[in-house]
């Protein structure tokens, strides 16, 4: 009677651990790929003040015409295999936005979008130093393939960030990453 119960009991733990093992890691995710194709945000979508009318003539300080990519880079790989560019524009309304084109890395638990300012090391160098500097969240990663866009938040300042990581906050470890060079 005591071995069934300590058998019992055994298999209550190890169901118990089998169970949050599961939920922390979330394996299957690492086969299923979420795509999202986003386009640029139009200047209409974006526009906070009305548009100039002919009487008002606009201030020498107003934004471009159309989008403008400030920064860029391509992405390296860290823990997982990443590829694609990565682009900091500043649309009509004088906001910025963080884009993605051609992203391709797995899937995980908890994928973060960062602006930092650590330096992109190669390989496992580059694995735990996005978290030890400044650095923004720009919210979770939508998908992990092809095109999508991140709002910065109002009154970040793009030009004190050196770099993106796509982060995995779950297992504090980047992902991929890329430098921002300046355009």
């Amino acid at each position: 009677m005591a071995k069934k119960k300590l058998t019992a009991g055994l298999s209550v733990v190890v169901l118990a651990v089998l169970g949050f093992g599961l939920v922390w890691f979330k394996p299957w995710s690492l086969w299923v790929d979420e795509t999202v194709r986003e386009e640029l945000p139009s200047a209409a979508a974006t526009r906070t003040t009305p548009p100039t009318t002919p009487r008002q003539t606009p201030s020498t300080s107003a934004a471009p015409a159309g989008p403008q990519t400030v920064a860029a880079g391509k992405l390296i790989s860290h823990e997982h295999t990443t590829t694609g560019s990565v682009k900091l524009v500043r649309l009509e309304d004088g906001t910025h936005t963080l884009r993605f084109e051609g992203l391709d890395t797995s899937n995980g638990p908890d994928l973060r979008v960062w602006l930092t300012d650590a330096p992109v090391k190669e390989g496992r160098a580059g694995w735990h130093v996005f978290d030890d500097g400044k650095y923004v969240s720009l919210g979770k990663l939508k998908g992990n393939k092809d095109d999508q866009n991140y709002a910065l938040p109002a009154g970040v300042d793009w030009s004190a960030y050196t770099s993106v990581s796509i982060w995995c906050d779950r297992f504090d470890v980047s992902f991929g990453a890329a430098e921002l060079a300046r355009i």
